[in-house]
């Protein structure tokens, strides 16, 4: 272990080289080279993390956070293991000097002065107060053999840096510092740093308490160390999530995301943390010179339990962790401030009449066919650009495609939504007389505010703006970049048609450079995510949202079972279609079932003949490889989504084997039986768990559009709210409504019952209507 001593000042002296205009640029990078959005922290090469008191101390102000601490020890150990280049500037020496000391006074009392006061003299004995910079002097080889014992376990140097004022004052002095800490990077050392407390002046007056660790503030050492050594980026944790528009705790405070040098003058600290005397205040202000000097800062939570084991890692990753220091101000609103103005104007569009939600539909219908020009000039653009990137497989590009027979298609289901709009919200389900002058009600709803998130399909925009409209949710739409034009004018034309009553801002479109993961945090903000993209993409949503119930399906493993009793013309039709028309679709066969008495048989060999001749690449499962002297390549796994030319061909013994299969390698998403026995077709139905089941029919049919619903949100395989695809009954949900004179009152027995004190008729008498569509 390296050990450095470098003499330096009072922590105060640095503290005031803040106080000088911010206009006037610090030693170190050029000014504006930091980084403008958080995306580009994962690029940081360099990073300064500061511990602030509340972070390496425990909450009873004795002593430090051992968990905290390996937490995040971990992180930068694992940071550095990663190539970059990791230094630590950490309070704490002082409170573990005052465990440490008080621990040696309780031990050093004589026992015979111990025995001779009494023990309820001696419960009550109280302890000198301890100085703090004896405290520093005792604590600071603790502290930093704690920081080597932990760093040593992921094979991690450290070294200790003492610093003082005329460290960076003087020079010399200020050039051999940074050359010291250049030579302890170049060698992949991390180091830790912090003023030598034990030679500090002594503290101002009324400014420590009697019996409360005072641990001096380190932001300005943090930042004008991190400006020195020309860092990438500061992470300043303390036990506040960040910067707040009002005092943190009271009901209205909400966190700032990102926050900008202009924007100090709007902003209200709160108190100072219940260590330290730097507070919210002293961190902005030393941010905003980090800022300037060419370090990008975050200020987040070291105290959070959930989150403190990742959340250096989270940061440097570019989530939306904390408060982000930025010189650059984007022209557009923030996602939090667009979802606000969403639920606001849903609720106007929740209130309108269903006929004006109807004529904002058949409004965008006609926009749809009127400004086709403007689309598939727009959409060119994107195909354009996506050709030329090559990165997007053929079955993308025909989604990202649009075309007049398209955009025709899109218009006609819109129509048929507009039809079911006039139905939906505000639908009484259930209408019950509870009491002579008690009316209840169930009536629909809207969810509130939906975040959709699609991939290279801008068809999706008017089919889900539509779906919302009619059932008067809120709508936030993130599309895929490869779309980015097409998408934009489909939004516009959107907000166009919602402008004709009134609430133009209902449908927000997130053009922000957010992280889908990002947007899944915002649990408090919105109330149902739908994912419209691939496996993939609706896995990594349902994994982030952790708070947000995501609506849709990771998986679209169909299967089609070949019964005994099949038909040979049927099933020739309904597997070519179920595997062929669109193998990329959610709905496509990737597993062909087939009954045993099939094998060797011409029915067999012409769906083999048809499969070939379609250039269906086919994998044997396991049973179908011992039927066959030459035979395909055996699945990998009978678990498999192609999303292509390609399915599994397996062999079951009848038709509850097939179900079997189905239930242990299937999606419960759509799954379809090709028999003309009956009896065998309705156990198939009855006996099968997945959100669509088909007799004789292909599994493409498994679509919003063909179903009826004018168009879908997606498919869901959820077994709660809405399953299968999803249209306007599944964006709804219902709340009850009592209707009373204010005379009839009620109470409620310790067995649960209502007891009616004023009224003594039977509990949940229909009225007439109770199935009322009114």
């Amino acid at each position: 272990m390296m050990l450095q001593r470098l003499a330096f000042g009072s922590r105060r002296h640095v503290r005031d080289l803040l106080i000088r205009p911010l206009t006037q640029a610090p030693h170190g990078r050029v000014h504006g080279s930091s980084f403008a959005h958080r995306g580009e922290l994962r690029h940081a090469k360099r990073i300064v993390v500061k511990l602030g008191s509340a972070v390496v101390t425990r909450g009873d102000e004795c002593g430090l956070a051992l968990g905290r601490l390996a937490s995040i020890v971990e992180q930068v150990a694992m940071l550095q293991n990663q190539g970059r280049e990791m230094m630590i500037v950490t309070s704490g020496a002082v409170a573990f000097g005052k465990q440490r000391l008080r621990h040696e006074i309780l031990l050093s009392q004589s026992v015979r002065q111990a025995l001779h006061s009494g023990h309820n003299q001696l419960k009550d004995m109280s302890l000198p107060v301890l100085e703090a910079r004896a405290c520093a002097a005792a604590g600071q080889s603790g502290l930093m053999a704690l920081y080597e014992a932990m760093f040593t376990q992921y094979s991690t140097c450290t070294a200790q840096v003492l610093v003082t004022n005329l460290d960076f004052h003087d020079d010399q002095k200020r050039q051999n510092l940074n050359s010291t800490l250049q030579e302890l990077l170049r060698m992949n050392i991390v180091p830790i740093i912090n003023t030598n407390d034990a030679v500090v002046p002594p503290p101002e007056p009324n400014s420590d308490l009697q019996g409360v660790i005072s641990i001096k503030d380190n932001d300005s050492l943090a930042a004008r160390l991190a400006v020195e050594m020309k860092a990438d980026l500061l992470i300043a944790l303390s036990d506040v999530e960040g910067l707040y528009d009002s005092p943190p705790g009271t009901d209205d405070a909400k966190l700032i995301d990102i926050f900008y040098p202009g924007d100090q003058q709007s902003i209200t600290y709160g108190t100072k943390s219940r260590v330290g005397i730097g507070g919210m205040e002293a961190k902005v202000k030393a941010a905003l010179w980090a800022l300037q000097g060419g370090t990008s800062v975050v200020i987040a939570n070291g105290t959070h339990p959930k989150v403190t084991g990742h959340v250096i890692t989270d940061i440097v990753e570019g989530k939306k962790v904390g408060t982000f220091f930025s010189e650059i101000k984007p022209a557009g609103p923030t996602v939090e401030q667009q979802t606000e103005v969403a639920r606001s104007s849903g609720r106007t569009l929740a209130s309108l009449h269903p006929d004006q939600r109807s004529e904002i539909i058949c409004h965008l219908a006609e926009l749809l066919t009127e400004r086709k020009e403007a689309i598939l000039a727009a959409n060119k653009k994107d195909m354009d650009l996506a050709v030329n990137a090559g990165h997007l497989p053929p079955a993308m590009l025909t989604r990202l495609s649009l075309s007049p027979v398209k955009l025709n298609s899109l218009a006609i289901g819109l129509r048929q939504i507009a039809v079911a709009a006039q139905d939906s919200v505000g639908r009484v389900l259930r209408r019950t007389r509870v009491a002579h002058t008690l009316e209840l009600e169930q009536i629909t709803v809207p969810i509130g505010v939906l975040l959709v998130i699609f991939e290279a399909r801008p068809d999706c925009l008017p089919q889900v703006s539509a779906l919302a409209i009619a059932s008067g949710n809120a709508l936030l739409l993130k599309g895929g970049k490869e779309a980015a034009n097409t998408n934009s004018v489909l939004h516009q034309l959107t907000q166009e048609a919602l402008s004709m009553h009134g609430v133009r801002e209902a449908v927000q479109l997130v053009n922000t450079r957010e992280e889908v993961e990002d947007l899944c945090r915002l649990d408090n903000m919105i109330d149902l995510i739908i994912p419209r993209g691939s496996s993939q993409l609706v896995k990594d949503i349902q994994r982030a949202a952790k708070g947000i119930p995501v609506l849709g399906h990771s998986e679209g493993i169909c299967h089609v079972y070949v019964d005994a009793d099949a038909s040979v013309d049927k099933v020739i039709k309904i597997v070519r279609d179920s595997k062929c028309d669109y193998p990329a679709a959610c709905n496509a066969m990737e597993t062909l079932l087939i009954h045993r008495d099939i094998l060797r048989t011409p029915l067999f060999d012409q769906i083999i003949d048809m499969l070939r001749n379609e250039r269906v690449k086919i994998h044997a499962g396991p049973r179908f490889s011992s039927y066959l002297t030459f035979s395909p390549l055996e699945a990998n796994s009978l678990r498999t989504e192609y999303g292509d030319l390609e399915c599994c061909i397996e062999v079951v013994d009848s038709m509850h084997d097939a179900v079997d299969h189905i239930h242990k390698y299937g999606s419960s998403h759509t799954d379809v039986i090709i028999t003309e026995n009956e009896e065998t077709a309705e156990q198939f139905l009855q006996q099968l768990d997945s959100a669509c089941v088909f007799w004789n029919a292909s599994s493409r049919f498994a679509d919003g559009y063909r179903f009826g619903l004018g168009a879908e949100v997606g498919i869901s395989t959820a077994r709660i709210h809405a399953r299968g695809p999803v249209g306007l009954e599944g964006l709804l949900t219902t709340k009850w409504v009592l209707r009373g004179d204010g005379h009839t009152t009620a109470d409620f027995s310790e067995h649960g019952t209502m007891k009616y004190l004023h009224e003594n008729l039977p509990v949940g008498q229909p009225l007439a209507g109770q199935r009322d569509s009114n």
